[in-house]
């Protein structure tokens, strides 16, 4: 069984990077990887970096974006999975933590006795508002840019984040 990968549209943007490079995948350059092996690269050099710093407050990159959700008040787990797009047994595992941490409470969905809604607590609040200050989260993941490099980025993941999520702009 093969697996051909797809050949891009002569005129899009890995076309003509693929066109104009000799990339050698074996490279130690950065400039000769592909795009998603630089973005995964990155990734994980900023996911390792965020959660040492989100780790102060006994939180992960797994947790902190629920505790986010929750700041708009009380959901269910369904829909905490779906938000953050993962399994609801995957979220029923950082609940769980989240709730020893004491940053989230479970009880009855009022509006059906058959879910468990999750609430953050005053210490989850606390907790998210302060690692989610704006300067530190920019620090880990602009290092090495410059304002107009940190605002192309910011301008392309934006559209890569809306693209991905079915989103358009009229």
């Amino acid at each position: 069984m093969t697996h051909d990968a797809p050949v891009p549209d002569a005129t899009s943007p890995s076309a003509r990077w693929l066109e104009a490079a000799t990339a050698d995948p074996t490279s130690d350059d950065p400039a000769q990887w592909p795009t998603g092996r630089l973005l995964f690269t990155a990734v994980r050099r900023i996911e390792h970096d965020w959660n040492a710093h989100l780790g102060r407050w006994d939180l992960n990159h797994a947790g902190h974006p629920v505790l986010l959700h929750l700041l708009a008040g009380p959901r269910t787990q369904r829909e905490l999975a779906r938000l953050n797009g993962v399994t609801e047994q995957t979220m029923s595992r950082v609940v769980a933590r989240l709730e020893r941490s004491g940053y989230v409470t479970r009880g009855d969905d009022p509006q059906d006795r058959r879910r468990r809604a999750v609430a953050i607590t005053d210490d989850g609040r606390a907790a998210v508002i302060e690692a989610s200050r704006v300067q530190p989260a920019e620090d880990l993941t602009a290092r090495g840019l410059d304002g107009d490099q940190v605002a192309a980025l910011r301008e392309i993941l934006v559209t890569l984040v809306r693209a991905q999520r079915g989103d358009h702009e009229d």
